[in-house]
């Protein structure tokens, strides 16, 4: 793999951090700025909106400069971002430093799977997205613990300025290893890309990643009381767990690569099935503390597998010059699927199943992404029989 692929990936480790640090900071957020803890939660909501919102906006402004430009720039904002938040004298000036900094968190995987398939041959393309997205899985298991702990240590207000000097790393890496490329088209204009976009094709594959990756977090999103209240762990177990978690999630991630790039819609339809079938299994396993650990893992793996197929996938469906919004808005589609599976568990919860029946009901939704890509297959294949009926000749393929 190129050396700039590694800068990407880089780029993916900072944002990784920023997105999900502040989960072990909040008792520290709330009681420097004076608000409760459900307040500092909205932190996260109010990242993962950003996301959504920031992702489409965001490409549509750049789309017509070199995508080199446009990662630097979206590091920049990066670093404003979280030196903002590290500045941030009130609640509500650090929720606007969030929301700065989660603006560049879409568009940069958006654009930069676009760069990472331009830089190696096509049958590395996927591998190549796994590659970057390793960023966010390393974020996941390195990142975050020692950006909590540091936090603890020296003030909360450290991390967002060590997770600043990350993103002047990653900067400085970019700059430095990306190669310089062309600007776009000027005839490709942004209504063009939305036409792309709103391909049914596309649009039926956005969907797929909402629901594969909405199964994971309906689980994920409880998974530490699942592991004190079924399991019987302890409190302190639960972050040596989570590790588990993110070996899975980086495990996974390459795995999906290198499959997808042997055989993509195989890999994207074979990793729901994987999905779906751990999640059912799981439920099994909820009162036993070494297959609960090891169920963990294998959640870990089986969920980040979907995403250099889906990402890769969706990339295909959206060919030419739409490339850039479609990788953006699916990487809306991932974080619109975290919020939607976390208000699934929540739901299954507050309705009296308990957590208990969260591993079987989460289930059922990769399997209704299963469907709906199916479905987009089915779509992809019509037009290309009717045009090959009426061009080939009857006989000529005899």
């Amino acid at each position: 793999m190129p050396v700039a692929l590694y800068a990407l990936t880089a780029g993916a480790f900072g944002i990784g951090v920023t997105e999900f640090v502040i989960m072990g900071l909040l008792l520290e957020v709330s009681t420097d700025l004076g608000v409760s803890i459900p307040a500092a939660g909205l932190l996260i909501s109010g990242y993962a909106l950003g996301v959504m919102v920031g992702a489409p906006v965001m490409t549509v402004l750049t789309g017509r400069w070199p995508r080199k430009t446009v990662l630097l720039a979206l590091m920049v904002i990066f670093i404003l971002g979280n030196a903002a938040g590290a500045l941030a004298p009130s609640y509500a000036a650090l929720m606007a430093a969030r929301v700065l900094t989660s603006f560049a968190h879409g568009t940069f995987f958006g654009v930069g799977s676009v760069v990472a398939t331009s830089l190696v041959a096509a049958d590395k393309r996927a591998s190549a997205i796994a590659l970057m997205f390793t960023g966010l899985t390393v974020a996941t298991i390195l990142g975050v613990p020692f950006g909590t702990w540091l936090g603890h240590a020296y003030g909360w207000r450290a991390t967002f300025w060590a997770v600043a000097l990350i993103g002047a790393v990653a900067l400085a890496v970019i700059a430095l290893c990306v190669p310089r490329d062309e600007a776009p088209p000027a005839a490709g204009s942004w209504r063009h890309d939305v036409r792309v976009l709103m391909r049914p094709t596309v649009l039926l594959g956005l969907l797929t990643t909402v629901l594969g990756f909405g199964g994971m977090f309906a689980v994920f999103t409880y998974i530490a009381p699942m592991l004190t209240q079924l399991a019987g762990f302890s409190d302190a177990a639960v972050s040596p767990i989570l590790l588990v978690f993110g070996g899975g999630l980086m495990l996974g991630n390459l795995l999906g690569g290198k499959l997808a790039d042997w055989r993509l819609v195989p890999t994207m339809l074979g990793s729901l099935v994987a999905l779906a079938l751990v999640l059912g299994a799981m439920t099994f396993a909820v009162d036993d503390k070494i297959l609960m650990v090891a169920f963990v893992g294998l959640l870990g793996a089986a969920a980040f597998a979907t995403v250099p197929a889906l990402q890769m996938w969706v990339l295909e469906k959206a060919q030419g010059a739409g490339q850039s919004l479609a990788s953006s808005f699916n990487i809306g589609a991932f974080n619109l699927g975290n919020a939607a599976g976390a208000w699934l568990g929540g739901a299954v919860i507050d309705h009296g199943l308990g957590l208990a029946a969260l591993p079987w009901v989460a289930a059922l939704v990769p399997l209704a992404a299963l469907i709906v890509a199916l479905l987009a297959l089915r779509l992809d294949r019509r037009p290309q029989r009717a045009i090959s009926g009426a061009c080939i000749p009857a006989g000529a393929a005899d």
